[in-house]
């Protein structure tokens, strides 16, 4: 008998190991979706404003985890109620429950890179003409107090996730979050200067380098494996194992479909293959199979990508002639592609419902949107949000960071 409790004892704790360890290789792997983030924002933004994007992209993500671990991580997890809306504010961390599944502070790391990963959404939204400090304010509140706030009423045991809002992996909590900040952001900040002409035509503004990029592009694809996959948070059985394996085939599934359809929209629609809604497209795969990657067979995880990339690149356009300028088109692929794959949950997953998901997708986006309204609103004027005129012409590098990203590139067009 003694020698089966130390047998069984010695197996608990290599299951604690070994899914401790895949929680934070998971978070390792969504902690490199900030590399993503910064390598595609700084592509696909004009040359004068690239070190002031991968500026903000170093610093959300640092004041991400500072902010998380002083106070939000207790908002969202620490001696909360039950089914309620209202959070605790308890110690920094907590402590360890005797019978987890794993350590906490690996629940913690893998918790903040997704907090992160929110606030990554907004950046690449306001680029080019918001104040560098004004954001990085900005980014204090909604990783600090308002995600937490919504992800305790979902992932936290909150009055959503009473009420059967069901989201696998954040298409709702994180994404669409980001893109609810992002647009509040965005309304009040106004388009960059020459992007929208005085008889309503759109004006494209290029980015400055697509390798870069498509490589920010890859490096997400590549993220979101520990993103969805980790987001399973065990693997050390049979059962959820297989269960992570067959995410990471949906996972990729509805990346590579979402690309391939934005490739044949914008052929059929403009007769050219646009790399940036390709970019966008995959990215839309990805949001939209997060809300579920587990419970979707694989036809269906394709087909979820498929009508995504599709989505997205009507939605960018959309956006554009009603003048909400998104430089990168993060406010599409995140929020409507979001939205989009959590109208889908219930057509797999039996423990959700259409108006639950309607529900819980209204809840989070009135929430985000009207808190982080407030704050942009006093940011605005307070301290200003937008940069001025001269400094938008000259752009950002010079006036935020004095630093120019290619500083010995120069253009040479030849005369004909």
């Amino acid at each position: 008998m003694e020698e089966l409790a130390s047998l069984g004892a010695t197996v608990t704790e290599l299951r604690f190991a070994l899914d401790t360890f895949y929680f934070l290789i998971s978070g390792v792997l969504v902690m490199w979706m900030a590399a993503g983030f910064a390598m595609l924002e700084a592509g696909l933004v004009r040359s004068k404003n690239t070190t002031e994007i991968l500026t903000k992209n170093v610093c959300l993500y640092s004041i991400a985890c500072v902010m998380y671990l002083v106070l939000g991580y207790n908002i969202m997890y620490v001696d909360n109620v039950e089914g309620g809306w209202l959070p605790s504010f308890g110690a920094i961390i907590g402590s360890q429950a005797a019978d987890a599944d794993h350590a906490l502070e690996s629940d913690f790391f893998f918790q903040v890179v997704f907090v992160a990963t929110a606030m990554s959404i907004v950046s690449g939204a306001v680029a080019e003409r918001m104040k560098l400090w004004a954001f990085l304010a900005f980014s204090i509140v909604l990783t600090g107090v308002i995600y937490p706030i919504e992800g305790y009423w979902t992932w936290g045991g909150g009055f959503l996730s009473e009420a059967g809002f069901v989201d696998f992996a954040g298409s709702g909590i994180v994404h669409m979050a980001g893109a609810a900040a992002a647009i509040a952001g965005v309304l009040l900040l106004g388009a960059r200067k020459g992007k929208y002409s005085a008889n309503g035509q759109v004006n494209p503004i290029p980015g400055s380098n697509l390798p870069m990029a498509t490589l920010g592009m890859f490096i997400l694809w590549m993220g979101w494996f520990g993103f969805n996959g980790g987001s399973q948070l065990l693997v050390s059985d049979a059962e959820n194992a297989s269960a992570v394996a067959k995410i990471f085939v949906n996972t990729n599934s509805a990346a590579a479909f979402g690309a391939i359809s934005a490739l044949i929209v914008c052929k059929m629609v403009w007769g050219k293959a646009d790399l940036t809604m390709i970019l966008n497209g995959a990215l839309a795969g990805l949001v939209a199979i997060t809300a579920d990657p587990l419970s979707p067979s694989l036809t269906m995880a394709g087909v979820i990508g498929l009508v995504a990339g599709g989505l997205v690149v009507f939605s960018i356009v959309s956006f554009d002639r009603i003048k909400i300028d998104d430089p990168v088109g993060a406010i599409s692929v995140h929020g409507v592609a979001g939205f989009y794959g959590l109208m889908l949950v219930p057509l797999s997953n039996p423990d959700a419902t259409f108006i639950g998901q309607i529900y819980g997708a209204a809840v989070i986006f009135a929430w985000v949107f009207s808190a982080s309204f407030c704050v942009w609103y006093v940011l605005k004027k307070t301290v200003g949000i937008r940069v001025t005129e001269e400094e938008e012409y000259k752009g950002m590098d010079a006036s935020d960071c004095g630093i120019d990203a290619y500083p010995e590139f120069v253009s040479v067009k030849s005369a004909r």
